[in-house]
């Protein structure tokens, strides 16, 4: 049974010629954003142009991987931080010379930067101290020893509960972070 106009209350009127609003006051006049379920899937970034194969063959393997957060991995050129102000001049003092500011000239003043491409992936919030985090290293030194021409990569070193663990590529670097290391560090 419908309920007869007059019955539904509109909200406060403060004069006898004001006209109601077209909606009740329990109707959202904008409709609410909701995010997914977590058990939906998450479309990925796609990966930027120029990305070396070895990199779009290891960011497939992670978007694959259960222990990761698909909407954290990231796969991008990595950017230089602005300089930040030169030190002032100051001279050598003390008895042996030190303290100076001035190291002479380089052959070296172009400083660049250490890796020409970055991945960071976040492992699911609650898994890191149950090994999802050595998990994902595993798959990933296989993914590029496998890779041909294999990527040389350092001597593995035990990184038991640890919250962020850097592989070095060469010109590539890999971040395997918790959730918590990833605010912390990453956050921009």
């Amino acid at each position: 049974m419908r309920c007869p106009r007059s019955l539904l209350h509109y909200g406060p009127s403060f004069s006898s010629t004001s006209r109601a609003p077209r909606n009740p006051w329990f109707v959202d006049v904008e409709p609410i954003q909701r995010s997914l379920p977590p058990h939906m899937p998450i479309a990925p970034a796609a990966v930027p142009n120029g990305t070396p194969d070895v990199l779009k063959l290891l960011y497939s393997k992670l978007l694959e991987s259960p222990h990761l957060e698909k909407s954290q991995v990231a796969l991008g050129p990595t950017i230089l931080p602005a300089p930040g102000p030169s030190l002032p001049l100051r001279a050598p003092h003390g008895r042996r010379k030190r303290g100076g500011t001035y190291a002479g000239e380089s052959a070296f003043d172009d400083v660049g930067r250490i890796w020409d491409w970055a991945v960071t992936a976040q492992v699911k919030e609650g898994t890191e101290r149950s090994g999802a985090i050595e998990s994902v290293v595993r798959l990933v030194r296989k993914t590029l020893l496998t890779h041909e021409p294999p990527v040389p990569l350092a001597p593995k070193r035990r990184v038991s509960g640890s919250e962020w663990v850097l592989i070095d590529g060469g010109t590539f670097a890999i971040h395997i972070v918790s959730k918590a290391a990833r605010e912390k560090y990453f956050s921009s």
